[in-house]
């Protein structure tokens, strides 16, 4: 099989592995081919792709869409990330529990997160190159998050320097959130 899978302990969440042709020349990879994963039993069907550039010591998140919950497909093409999945669905045994893992270029490594997570990355590298497919589409006006540095949730994030955008700062923490959204 081209990919290989494997399920973490929070439900839903995936790390997928390409498998990778490499000579003399440099790699060649397939980041995603609908007939493997459905053969994986992954059959999320996606609909953008996004993808962003950051310097060393740039947070983004935690984010998640509110009434358009997103799946992703996260990866990094050039650098590394340490990338972050809170689960945010009501009801679930692991409710408020988080999974972090380094993804990066070199690796070529994938996380799956399913929509109900919060997501978010701190750039480890002095750049990265980080991209993401959605199995649904952006809705800004439903845009939701949750401050990266919450004490509930003690996510140990590898930099404590980081940069964060103005609306990332005034996020809500875990616990305001549960009582007005979730």
């Amino acid at each position: 099989m081209p990919i290989t899978v494997t399920r973490l302990p929070i439900e839903g969440l995936f790390i997928i592995q390409p498998k990778v042709f490499g000579d003399a020349r440099g790699y060649f990879l397939e980041s995603f081919n609908e007939r493997d994963f459905h053969d994986a039993g992954l059959t999320m069907r996606f609909v953008q792709d996004n993808q962003s550039f950051s310097r060393k010591g740039v947070l983004r998140g935690l984010h998640f869409q509110k009434k358009h919950p997103q799946g992703k497909l996260v990866r990094v093409i050039q650098g590394e990330v340490y990338d972050v999945a809170v689960d945010i669905r009501p009801g679930s045994s692991t409710f408020g529990h988080y999974y972090g893992l380094i993804l990066s270029g070199e690796q070529h490594n994938q996380f799956y997160i399913p929509p109900g997570f919060a997501h978010g990355f701190v750039v480890l590298s002095e750049t990265a190159l980080f991209a993401y497919k959605c199995t649904d589409y952006y809705h800004p006006e439903d845009e939701g998050g949750i401050r990266w540095n919450d004490p509930e949730l003690a996510i140990p994030w590898p930099l404590t320097d980081v940069q964060v955008s103005a609306k990332d700062a005034q996020l809500p923490y875990f616990t305001a959130l549960q009582k007005e959204q979730l």
